[in-house]
C-alpha cells in the first residue's frame, strides 16, 4: 500500500488573535531604565583622569551604580499589576 505523500491539503483553521503576554509590565521597564541610568551616570562620574581621588569619584559614583543595581534587581523581582 502506498502513501500518498505529494501535496497534502491543509486546511486553514480560524485561530482567535489572543492578546500578547509581555513578562514585565510598563512600571518595570520603566524601573529597568531608571537603574541603567543610574548605573551609566556613576560610571561616567568614575571616568576621568583628573583629581583620581576625588571625593565624587570614590564614594558618590560607587554608591550611584550600587544603587542602580539595586533598583534593577527590583525592577525585575517586583510584580505589578497588569
Amino acid at each position: 500500500m502506498q502513501k500518498n505523500s505529494s501535496k497534502k491539503a491543509t486546511a486553514k483553521v480560524n485561530t482567535p488573535v489572543t492578546e500578547q503576554f509581555f513578562v514585565f509590565s510598563k512600571q518595570n521597564y520603566i524601573l529597568m531604565t531608571a537603574g541603567v541610568l543610574l548605573i551609566v551616570l556613576g560610571f561616567i562620574l568614575m571616568s576621568g583622569t583628573e583629581d583620581i581621588f576625588s571625593s565624587t569619584k570614590l564614594t558618590v559614583a560607587p554608591i550611584l551604580v550600587l544603587a542602580g543595581f539595586v533598583v534593577e534587581i527590583f525592577a525585575i523581582m517586583l510584580k505589578f499589576d497588569k
